[in-house]
């Protein structure tokens, strides 16, 4: 089933400066997660367990590779009406401006989202983690009458000061919004939460960059060019003029904007139960690949996710996330790191012809430890990586130093001998 009634618009973000250097030649959307999907496969699997198929991703920043990714995933029948197609910025007679915010990358997209017949536009983030019924969103908007629907997530008092906060009636309608509220302010912004939410100290609702518009309200708040941002100016100012429903959502939700929580949402994958679990009937869906099974000789595994396609005669595996094609050396030691693999594989006669010395992969006797090695880095024999809060933030040509996490650039090479601690 096709959900006609809804058009999904999936916001690619911005330049993603606080994910450099995983940014540094790809868009947000498209940076590798998991071992095995990109960020944008969050958003567009969700829509697809909801039967929403027909979606927009609207991006600006290296969407090269986000193309490539779409185009080579998501295939819909020849007879159907699902798409998912990427829009990049681009000049017109209305415009010929990058896009200024959120509600200006709508605006100057709104020309081709009006090709298609629908009631409800669905706005959505191209880099969160979560696992939405998105279906039953729509329903709830529905039944309220409302005009907007804001996703909205319980929050304690330490975490509220960096969202936008809402306030809500005893309907779920809201009746006020802060931008990123003082401490001080906190008191008067609290709402009605579950039993459960309020034993976690969860009291205040944050916008979750979640909506839904009817057709008509959005085209008519697009018609003024002065708003560019949905969070920073449409929500608050259209909350007061026009009937605005809050949908509480109580499952795992994170905003993957920085090196440290793109690090600990891949790592969370390893517990037993993880909190955004990959193992229930909602699946996510990303680039059918058809890769060997991996291949593991000798090795302790230990709270480790291992992809397709692998080779690895580690010692020690633990607390990491190993992805595609990866390849790891003899008596080598990974932990609390997120290796992201390889697009492909080194032919022994390649190796033999070029006389490689640092293979892709990680080589023998290595020990790496909080660690993001980005896609296609040759680590070579003997390398020491050991992350942690003793490291000062530092950048070089191969690698970068960020809140104690080691990132590895991508295609760098580590030559063998070298300590990172």
């Amino acid at each position: 089933m096709i959900n006609e009634s809804v058009l999904s618009i999936i916001l690619g973000g911005g330049q993603g400066s606080r994910l450099y250097p995983l940014t540094a030649d790809r868009s947000k959307p498209a940076v590798p997660i998991a071992g095995k999907y990109r960020l944008v496969d969050i958003p567009i699997s969700n829509c697809i367990n909801s039967d929403i198929k027909r979606m927009y991703v609207l991006t600006q920043f290296n969407s090269a590779s986000l193309n490539q990714h779409i185009k080579n995933t998501y295939h819909f029948s020849f007879f159907s009406s699902a798409f998912v197609d990427v829009l990049a910025a681009e000049q017109t007679m209305q415009s010929d401006k990058w896009f200024q915010g959120t509600a200006d990358a709508v605006r100057q997209s709104m020309h081709h989202f009006l090709q298609n017949e629908f009631d409800y536009a669905l706005i959505l983030s191209g880099d969160q983690l979560y696992n939405m019924d998105l279906e039953d969103m729509i329903e709830k908007h529905k039944e309220s009458n409302a005009e907007i629907s804001i996703a909205t997530y319980p929050v304690t008092a330490k975490d509220a000061t960096g969202f936008g906060l809402l306030k809500t009636n005893e309907e779920s309608i809201i009746t006020s919004f802060i931008e990123k509220p003082a401490a001080e302010l906190l008191p008067n912004w609290t709402s009605e939460v579950s039993d459960d939410m309020k034993a976690e100290g969860r009291n205040y609702l944050a916008s979750m960059g979640i909506y839904i518009f009817n057709r008509d309200l959005l085209v008519k708040l697009m018609e003024n060019p002065d708003t560019i941002d949905f969070g920073k100016e449409i929500i608050p100012q259209a909350i007061h003029n026009h009937k605005t429903y809050s949908y509480q959502y109580e499952g795992y939700w994170t905003d993957i904007g920085t090196i440290e929580s793109f690090f600990e949402a891949n790592l969370g994958l390893t517990d037993d139960i993880p909190k955004f679990n990959l193992y229930d009937e909602n699946r996510i869906y990303t680039r059918a690949r058809t890769l060997p099974t991996s291949k593991i000789s000798g090795t302790i595994l230990n709270k480790a996710v291992i992809s397709d396609g692998c080779i690895i005669q580690a010692e020690k595996i633990e607390r990491s996330v190993i992805g595609i094609r990866s390849r790891i050396g003899k008596e080598s030691i990974i932990k609390n790191t997120y290796m992201m693999g390889n697009d492909t594989y080194e032919s022994l006669h390649d190796i033999e012809v070029k006389n490689i010395e640092n293979l892709l992969g990680v080589g023998d006797r290595c020990y790496i430890d909080n660690c993001i090695v980005d896609k296609n880095c040759r680590i070579g024999d003997d390398v020491r990586i050991e992350g942690g809060k003793h490291l000062q933030d530092e950048e070089t040509d191969s690698y970068l130093i960020k809140d104690g996490i080691v990132v590895i650039k991508k295609g760098a090479t580590i030559p063998k001998g070298t300590i990172i601690s």
